[in-house]
């Protein structure tokens, strides 16, 4: 049976379909075991946690309660702290209560002041209007019974009171005015005086006025005759090359030359002594003569233009200024050479800046170019101020120094402090004595017009012109001038010589009012 094979092929089978049965009955034997106890374990699980469920809850209650009696204590804790701030509260709003009901019983006994005020304002409103009333009337009246004294209308009245305040008051500010300015006078004075003194004191300038001649001196009288030359050629060759009058007269062993411009005239006098130095004397010698000094003098004015610069202690100037000072050396005004009037302005002008704490620098440097638009010819149209002021601003010149240079004429206005200094420095530079020379027809006829500038105003009775035309004395009637108007007139003719005469220096105008009683005994 076992050793057939078809028998065998089941037995394989069988055997696993066996083991498989073996296997889940043992399974199910082993799972019936574990779930027993797994589920001994979870009741016992569910027990324990039901056991610590009960534990937990209770010390919640426990806690809550607690808690429920803290919260309950710190209520009522902030309950009764409420109440005290209410009640604090509560008095406070009493006594503001009781402040308010005082403050409006005080409000109502001032409203009731003020009515009984403006009650008695009324009343006095009304009494004073009807016053006034009266008071017009009465006015009326009075003015009614002063025309009819007076014989004249109240406009009338009111012309004669008003001339007379206008007189009172015209009065009164002549006294005014002449104390003030004698206090102001005083002080300014002696400042001016002192500052003046020390800028003389300390300044040296030569009085040496130049002419308009220049005298060449001859070895002996025979060279004459080859200056003229035969038939005059030869003068007539150095007249025309030079531009320059020479004449030849009785002087003894001289020869004078005569023209009003002092570079020409320079020109023919070294020309002129080289030539009698070299004794060649002839038209051809004498034009490369001049053509020779000609052109060395362009250096001679540039070589003088820088000594005065050094001698002023006035540096960086443009080359074409310092040439222009140059040129001044040969130029004069009313006899005074102009650039050693510029350098006397120059030192002046310094001394006076360093004595009231300006700038040194800057005023020297405008009293020493100020004139500078005298060097320039009729090729610029122009007074020589503002021609000074157009060559300085050209020249890199400061505003300053322009400035100065254009108003110390009073042609435009002075708008810094040096050129208020160098106006004074250039008075005092023209005014010294020595410094200038007038002919005598022009010095007649200024002190004519000075007189009769004073014999124009009314009440005056006769003016002499004194001091070389520095002072004017104008005596005047007392019955139509008083002490306070002589001062006012004193200063009207000042004002009036200022505006019509142009003179150096300063005038003075003193005003002389007296009244002689005379009476003769018999």
């Amino acid at each position: 049976m076992w050793g057939n094979p078809q028998h065998l092929l089941w037995i394989g089978p069988a055997l696993f379909l066996f083991g498989i049965i073996v296997t889940v009955i043992g399974a199910r034997l082993i799972g019936s075991g574990l779930l027993g106890k797994a589920r001994r374990q979870a009741a016992q699980t569910i027990s324990d946690a039901e056991r610590e469920a009960a534990s937990i809850l209770k010390d919640a209650n426990t806690s809550l309660k607690e808690q429920r009696i803290e919260l309950r204590a710190q209520l009522e804790k902030e309950a009764r702290e409420q109440r005290k701030e209410l009640v604090a509260l509560e008095k406070r709003i009493l006594a503001k209560e009781e402040s308010v009901d005082k403050r409006l019983e005080a409000i109502d006994r001032k409203g009731s002041e003020l009515n009984a005020r403006e009650r008695d304002i009324q009343e006095r409103d009304t009494a004073v209007r009807k016053e006034r009333e009266r008071v017009a009337q009465l006015e009326s009246e009075h003015v009614r019974q002063l025309e009819r004294i007076s014989a004249m209308s109240a406009e009338e009245a009111k012309k004669v009171l008003f001339a007379q305040l206008e007189t009172e008051v015209k009065r009164e500010s002549a006294i005014r005015l002449k104390r003030v300015e004698d206090e102001l006078q005083e002080q300014a004075d002696k400042k001016a005086k002192w500052i003046i003194t020390q800028a003389i004191q300390r300044c040296a300038a030569d009085h040496v006025a130049e002419a308009v001649v220049s005298v060449v001196p001859l070895p002996k009288d025979e060279m004459k005759g080859r200056i003229i030359g035969r038939e005059g050629p030869t003068i007539r060759t150095l007249e025309g090359a030079t531009g320059i009058n020479i004449i030849i007269d009785d002087t003894p062993e001289a020869v004078i030359l005569s023209g009003f411009d002092p570079i020409r005239r320079e020109v023919a006098r070294v020309s002129l002594e080289r030539l009698v130095s070299d004794g060649r004397i002839h038209p051809a010698r004498i034009e490369e003569m001049v053509h020779k000094v000609n052109d060395e003098m362009g250096q001679t004015i540039k070589e003088i233009g820088e000594q005065a610069c050094l001698e002023a202690d006035v540096h960086g100037l443009h080359p074409e200024i310092v040439k222009l000072l140059g040129r001044l050396n040969y130029r004069t005004s009313y006899g005074q050479n102009v650039l050693r009037h510029s350098i006397e302005v120059c030192h002046l002008a310094g001394i006076m800046a360093a004595e009231l704490g300006l700038n040194v620098h800057e005023a020297k440097r405008a009293g020493l170019v100020h004139d500078i638009g005298k060097a320039v010819n009729h090729e610029m149209e122009g007074s020589h101020a503002l021609i000074g002021r157009d060559l300085a601003k050209k020249y890199g010149e400061n505003e300053a120094v322009a400035n100065a240079a254009g108003s110390h004429h009073n042609e435009i206005p002075q708008e810094h402090i040096a050129s208020v200094l160098v106006q004074a420095a250039d008075a005092l530079s023209a005014a010294r004595p020595g410094a200038r020379r007038e002919t005598v027809e022009t010095y007649i006829k200024r002190l004519e017009q000075l007189e009769k500038i004073a014999d124009s105003f009314p009440g005056v009775e006769k003016a002499f012109a004194l001091q070389a035309g520095r002072e004017v004395r104008v005596v005047v009637q007392p019955e139509r001038i008083t002490d306070a108007e002589a001062a006012m007139l004193a200063r009207d003719v000042a004002r009036k010589v200022e505006s019509e005469l142009t003179y150096p220096g300063q005038i003075k105008v003193t005003v002389i009012r007296e009244t002689r009683a005379v009476e003769t005994a018999k």
